[in-house]
């Protein structure tokens, strides 16, 4: 699903977010790493990406994806990249909050797997129940309609301007023959 939807939107970060989550859950490591990378860059070196105005409860942050992509390292053994991109998380992560990544620099340190965040359990996409309203189709042009000649003989199709008719048989001028 986390494939389609990606396909779908190539710069939800969030989507990318997801997706390496499920990917470490899978270990398929270098996969989650490289959908890490996808995430951040998809910021678009913003501090954070707000998803609640597309219907999902959840505010992306650059630090967490950056603290995930060093889970990633961690269970790869790249052990010195995880460590770079932990003091790249600190940057990211608002003043007087880095509690939880001095953490992680210490069981990197000693060479400790982490575990990756993820967007809380139970947590989906719902649109607001008026955009979704604005999904059905409407029709503006009405049903279409099939006229057919009175004329009984008249086997001419296609589209002329009105022009006096002659009496008896139809028939179509030169120029709409052509």
């Amino acid at each position: 699903s986390f494939d389609k939807t990606v396909a779908k939107d190539n710069s939800l970060a969030v989507g990318f977010f997801q997706r390496g989550f499920v990917h470490l859950q899978l270990e398929m490591y270098e996969e989650a790493l490289s959908d890490y990378h996808m995430a951040f860059s998809h910021l678009r070196k913003n501090p954070f990406i707000d998803y609640k105005q597309l219907g999902l409860r959840h505010i992306l942050y650059a630090w967490e994806v950056l603290y995930s992509t060093a889970a990633a390292q961690s269970r790869l053994q790249q052990w010195q990249e995880a460590r770079v991109t932990l003091d790249k998380a600190v940057v990211w992560r608002p003043e007087g909050r880095t509690g939880i990544l001095d953490l992680a620099l210490e069981r990197v340190q000693d060479r400790l797997v982490l575990e990756p965040m993820q967007v809380p359990l139970g947590e989906f996409f719902r649109p607001r129940k008026k955009e979704v309203e604005q999904l059905d189709s409407k029709d503006f042009l009405g049903k279409p309609k099939v006229i057919s000649s009175i004329i009984p003989d008249d086997e001419y199709i296609g589209f002329e301007p009105l022009r006096p008719q002659k009496q008896g048989f139809y028939e179509p001028s030169a120029d709409a023959l052509q």
